[in-house]
Protein backbone atom coordinates (compact mmCIF):
# COMPACT_ATOMS: atom_id res chain seq x y z
CA UNK A 1 0.00 0.00 0.00
CA UNK A 2 1.49 3.33 -1.10
CA UNK A 3 2.08 6.07 1.46
CA UNK A 4 1.75 9.69 0.34
CA UNK A 5 2.68 12.46 2.78
CA UNK A 6 1.65 16.10 2.62
CA UNK A 7 3.71 19.08 3.78
CA UNK A 8 2.09 22.42 2.95
CA UNK A 9 1.57 25.99 4.09
CA UNK A 10 -2.18 25.80 3.37
CA UNK A 11 -3.36 25.70 6.98
CA UNK A 12 -6.59 23.96 7.96
CA UNK A 13 -9.03 26.87 7.78
CA UNK A 14 -9.87 26.54 4.11
CA UNK A 15 -10.74 23.75 1.69
CA UNK A 16 -7.31 23.35 0.08
CA UNK A 17 -6.00 20.38 2.07
CA UNK A 18 -9.29 18.50 1.70
CA UNK A 19 -9.22 19.12 -2.06
CA UNK A 20 -5.70 17.68 -2.33
CA UNK A 21 -6.69 14.59 -0.33
CA UNK A 22 -9.84 14.13 -2.39
CA UNK A 23 -7.80 14.29 -5.59
CA UNK A 24 -5.41 11.64 -4.27
CA UNK A 25 -8.21 9.27 -3.26
CA UNK A 26 -10.03 9.79 -6.57
CA UNK A 27 -6.93 8.75 -8.51
CA UNK A 28 -5.62 6.11 -6.10
CA UNK A 29 -8.21 4.98 -3.53
CA UNK A 30 -5.79 2.57 -1.87
CA UNK A 31 -3.33 5.33 -0.90
CA UNK A 32 -2.49 5.98 2.73
CA UNK A 33 -2.30 9.74 3.24
CA UNK A 34 -0.24 11.14 6.11
CA UNK A 35 -0.20 14.81 7.09
CA UNK A 36 3.28 15.91 8.11
CA UNK A 37 2.29 19.56 8.53
CA UNK A 38 -0.04 22.13 7.03
CA UNK A 39 1.14 24.87 9.37
CA UNK A 40 4.36 25.75 7.54
CA UNK A 41 4.99 29.50 7.54
CA UNK A 42 3.76 30.80 4.14
CA UNK A 43 6.36 30.42 1.37
CA UNK A 44 9.07 29.51 3.92
CA UNK A 45 11.51 26.99 2.43
CA UNK A 46 13.66 26.89 5.57
CA UNK A 47 10.71 25.94 7.76
CA UNK A 48 9.53 23.40 5.19
CA UNK A 49 12.94 21.76 4.96
CA UNK A 50 13.42 21.59 8.72
CA UNK A 51 10.08 19.89 9.30
CA UNK A 52 10.28 17.47 6.38
CA UNK A 53 13.93 16.44 6.82
CA UNK A 54 13.19 15.52 10.43
CA UNK A 55 10.10 13.50 9.50
CA UNK A 56 10.74 11.66 6.24
CA UNK A 57 13.49 9.26 7.49
CA UNK A 58 10.91 7.68 9.83
CA UNK A 59 8.76 6.58 6.88
CA UNK A 60 9.27 3.35 4.90
CA UNK A 61 11.38 3.44 1.76
CA UNK A 62 9.18 4.09 -1.25
CA UNK A 63 7.10 6.75 0.52
CA UNK A 64 6.05 9.67 -1.70
CA UNK A 65 6.29 13.16 -0.20
CA UNK A 66 4.30 16.03 -1.72
CA UNK A 67 5.69 19.50 -0.90
CA UNK A 68 2.97 22.12 -1.28
CA UNK A 69 4.99 25.23 -0.42
CA UNK A 70 6.11 27.78 -3.03
CA UNK A 71 4.67 25.33 -5.52
CA UNK A 72 3.98 27.48 -8.57
CA UNK A 73 6.31 27.00 -11.52
CA UNK A 74 7.70 29.51 -13.98
CA UNK A 75 10.38 29.57 -16.65
CA UNK A 76 13.09 29.31 -14.01
CA UNK A 77 11.30 27.10 -11.48
CA UNK A 78 10.19 23.76 -12.92
CA UNK A 79 8.34 21.08 -11.03
CA UNK A 80 10.45 18.09 -10.05
CA UNK A 81 10.18 14.61 -8.73
CA UNK A 82 13.32 13.77 -6.78
CA UNK A 83 14.39 10.26 -5.83
CA UNK A 84 16.65 10.20 -2.78
CA UNK A 85 17.46 7.70 -0.05
CA UNK A 86 14.68 5.38 -1.26
CA UNK A 87 12.02 8.11 -1.06
CA UNK A 88 10.26 10.28 -3.66
CA UNK A 89 9.80 14.03 -3.23
CA UNK A 90 7.54 16.12 -5.47
CA UNK A 91 7.66 19.90 -5.48
CA UNK A 92 8.89 23.04 -7.21
CA UNK A 93 12.61 23.49 -7.81
CA UNK A 94 12.70 26.66 -5.71
CA UNK A 95 15.69 25.73 -3.54
CA UNK A 96 13.83 23.39 -1.20
CA UNK A 97 15.64 20.25 -2.37
CA UNK A 98 19.06 21.74 -1.61
CA UNK A 99 17.88 22.33 1.96
CA UNK A 100 16.29 18.91 2.45
CA UNK A 101 19.39 16.77 2.03
CA UNK A 102 23.00 16.94 3.16
CA UNK A 103 24.17 15.54 -0.18
CA UNK A 104 23.12 16.01 -3.78
CA UNK A 105 19.83 14.18 -4.52
CA UNK A 106 20.33 10.80 -6.17
CA UNK A 107 18.09 11.59 -9.15
CA UNK A 108 15.83 14.43 -10.24
CA UNK A 109 13.28 14.65 -13.07
CA UNK A 110 11.47 17.68 -14.45
CA UNK A 111 7.80 16.81 -14.69
CA UNK A 112 6.35 16.73 -18.21
CA UNK A 113 2.86 15.55 -17.30
CA UNK A 114 -0.11 16.47 -19.43
CA UNK A 115 -2.67 18.15 -17.20
CA UNK A 116 -6.31 17.14 -16.99
CA UNK A 117 -7.23 20.80 -16.59
CA UNK A 118 -6.10 24.16 -17.93
CA UNK A 119 -6.21 25.57 -14.41
CA UNK A 120 -2.58 25.91 -13.27
CA UNK A 121 -3.08 27.96 -10.12
CA UNK A 122 -3.21 24.91 -7.81
CA UNK A 123 -0.19 22.79 -8.82
CA UNK A 124 -0.14 20.83 -5.56
CA UNK A 125 -3.49 19.30 -6.50
CA UNK A 126 -3.41 19.42 -10.30
CA UNK A 127 0.21 18.36 -10.91
CA UNK A 128 1.86 16.95 -7.78
CA UNK A 129 -1.04 14.63 -6.95
CA UNK A 130 -1.07 13.21 -10.48
CA UNK A 131 2.68 12.54 -10.30
CA UNK A 132 2.41 11.01 -6.83
CA UNK A 133 -0.39 8.66 -7.85
CA UNK A 134 1.55 7.57 -10.93
CA UNK A 135 4.45 6.53 -8.69
CA UNK A 136 2.07 5.02 -6.11
CA UNK A 137 0.66 2.72 -8.80
CA UNK A 138 4.16 1.47 -9.59
CA UNK A 139 5.08 3.95 -12.30
CA UNK A 140 8.56 5.43 -12.61
CA UNK A 141 9.67 9.09 -12.73
CA UNK A 142 11.27 8.48 -16.13
CA UNK A 143 7.81 8.08 -17.68
CA UNK A 144 6.46 11.42 -16.42
CA UNK A 145 9.61 13.53 -16.51
CA UNK A 146 12.98 14.14 -18.07
CA UNK A 147 16.14 13.75 -16.05
CA UNK A 148 17.94 16.89 -14.89
CA UNK A 149 21.52 17.08 -13.66
CA UNK A 150 21.24 19.95 -11.22
CA UNK A 151 18.79 21.56 -8.83
CA UNK A 152 18.47 25.12 -7.62
CA UNK A 153 20.63 25.91 -4.61
CA UNK A 154 19.37 28.06 -1.75
CA UNK A 155 21.83 29.64 0.61
CA UNK A 156 21.23 28.90 4.24
CA UNK A 157 22.65 29.90 7.56
CA UNK A 158 25.79 27.93 8.26
CA UNK A 159 27.69 28.27 11.52
CA UNK A 160 31.07 29.94 11.44
CA UNK A 161 33.79 28.08 13.33
CA UNK A 162 36.62 29.92 15.10
CA UNK A 163 39.36 28.75 17.43
CA UNK A 164 37.48 30.04 20.48
CA UNK A 165 33.84 30.24 19.37
CA UNK A 166 31.05 29.01 17.10
CA UNK A 167 28.83 31.68 15.58
CA UNK A 168 25.48 30.20 14.68
CA UNK A 169 21.86 31.26 14.26
CA UNK A 170 18.33 30.24 15.14
CA UNK A 171 16.78 28.24 12.29
CA UNK A 172 13.47 27.16 13.82
CA UNK A 173 11.07 27.79 16.70
CA UNK A 174 8.70 24.89 17.34
CA UNK A 175 5.15 24.92 18.67
CA UNK A 176 6.37 24.82 22.27
CA UNK A 177 8.57 27.85 21.76
CA UNK A 178 11.73 25.75 21.82
CA UNK A 179 14.57 27.33 19.86
CA UNK A 180 16.55 25.22 17.37
CA UNK A 181 19.95 26.45 16.18
CA UNK A 182 22.14 25.38 13.27
CA UNK A 183 24.95 24.26 15.60
CA UNK A 184 25.44 20.49 15.54
CA UNK A 185 26.90 18.18 18.14
CA UNK A 186 29.92 17.69 15.88
CA UNK A 187 30.54 21.46 15.74
CA UNK A 188 30.20 21.69 19.50
CA UNK A 189 32.47 18.74 20.33
CA UNK A 190 35.18 19.92 17.95
CA UNK A 191 35.34 23.29 19.71
CA UNK A 192 34.70 22.50 23.35
CA UNK A 193 36.40 19.15 23.91
CA UNK A 194 37.00 19.13 27.71
CA UNK A 195 36.89 22.90 28.15
CA UNK A 196 34.26 25.12 29.70
CA UNK A 197 31.98 27.28 27.58
CA UNK A 198 28.97 29.52 27.54
CA UNK A 199 26.09 29.73 25.10
CA UNK A 200 25.21 33.37 24.54
CA UNK A 201 22.09 34.95 23.07
CA UNK A 202 20.46 38.23 23.90
CA UNK A 203 21.30 39.50 27.38
CA UNK A 204 24.19 37.95 29.29
CA UNK A 205 21.93 37.00 32.21
CA UNK A 206 20.53 34.27 29.95
CA UNK A 207 23.92 32.65 29.19
CA UNK A 208 24.02 28.87 29.56
CA UNK A 209 27.17 26.93 30.48
CA UNK A 210 25.93 23.34 30.65
CA UNK A 211 24.61 20.87 28.10
CA UNK A 212 21.85 18.65 29.49
CA UNK A 213 20.25 15.49 28.14
CA UNK A 214 16.61 16.51 28.41
CA UNK A 215 14.20 19.16 29.65
CA UNK A 216 13.63 17.59 33.06
CA UNK A 217 17.31 17.90 33.99
CA UNK A 218 16.41 21.40 35.23
CA UNK A 219 13.49 22.59 37.40
CA UNK A 220 10.29 23.79 35.68
CA UNK A 221 10.67 27.33 34.40
CA UNK A 222 14.46 27.11 34.04
CA UNK A 223 16.28 27.49 30.73
CA UNK A 224 18.07 24.43 29.35
CA UNK A 225 20.35 23.63 26.40
CA UNK A 226 20.60 20.18 24.84
CA UNK A 227 21.00 18.42 21.50
CA UNK A 228 17.59 17.38 20.23
CA UNK A 229 16.52 14.50 18.03
CA UNK A 230 17.35 16.60 14.95
CA UNK A 231 21.00 16.72 16.04
CA UNK A 232 21.02 20.49 16.53
CA UNK A 233 21.63 22.52 19.67
CA UNK A 234 18.31 23.57 21.18
CA UNK A 235 17.42 26.09 23.87
CA UNK A 236 14.24 25.57 25.83
CA UNK A 237 12.46 26.36 29.06
CA UNK A 238 11.34 23.30 31.00
CA UNK A 239 7.53 23.19 30.98
CA UNK A 240 7.46 26.47 29.08
CA UNK A 241 4.82 26.58 26.36
CA UNK A 242 4.43 29.29 23.75
CA UNK A 243 1.18 31.14 24.38
CA UNK A 244 0.70 29.52 27.78
CA UNK A 245 3.19 31.37 29.92
CA UNK A 246 5.88 31.37 27.30
CA UNK A 247 8.37 29.03 25.68
CA UNK A 248 12.05 29.90 25.35
CA UNK A 249 11.49 32.05 22.27
CA UNK A 250 8.98 34.25 24.08
CA UNK A 251 10.55 34.29 27.54
CA UNK A 252 14.10 34.85 26.32
CA UNK A 253 13.21 37.09 23.39
CA UNK A 254 14.70 34.87 20.65
CA UNK A 255 13.52 34.80 17.04
CA UNK A 256 14.44 32.93 13.86
CA UNK A 257 17.73 34.24 12.38
CA UNK A 258 18.90 35.66 15.72
CA UNK A 259 22.61 35.00 16.41
CA UNK A 260 23.68 32.26 18.84
CA UNK A 261 27.28 31.84 20.02
CA UNK A 262 29.15 29.10 21.82
CA UNK A 263 32.23 30.69 23.40
CA UNK A 264 35.09 29.12 25.28
CA UNK A 265 35.42 30.73 28.70
CA UNK A 266 39.01 29.67 29.45
CA UNK A 267 38.00 28.63 32.96
CA UNK A 268 38.32 25.28 34.66
CA UNK A 269 35.36 23.00 33.94
CA UNK A 270 33.99 23.20 37.48
CA UNK A 271 33.70 26.98 37.10
CA UNK A 272 31.03 26.81 34.38
CA UNK A 273 27.95 28.98 34.81
CA UNK A 274 24.61 27.32 35.49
Amino acid sequence: MAIITLTTDMGLRDHYVAAVKGAILSQHPEATIVDISHQIAPFDNMHTAFVLRNAYPEFPRGTIHIIGVNSEADGHTPHLVVRHDGHYFIGADNGIFSLLFDTKPHEAFELTLKLDTDHRAFPTKNIFVKAACHIARGGTPEVIGRKVVSIREQLTFRPTLHSDAIKGAVIHVDGYGNVVTNITRTHFDELVKARTFRITFGRSIHDIGTIHETYSDVPPGERVAFFGASGFLEIAVNKGVAGGGGGAAQLLGIRVADPIRVELTGMARNAAVA
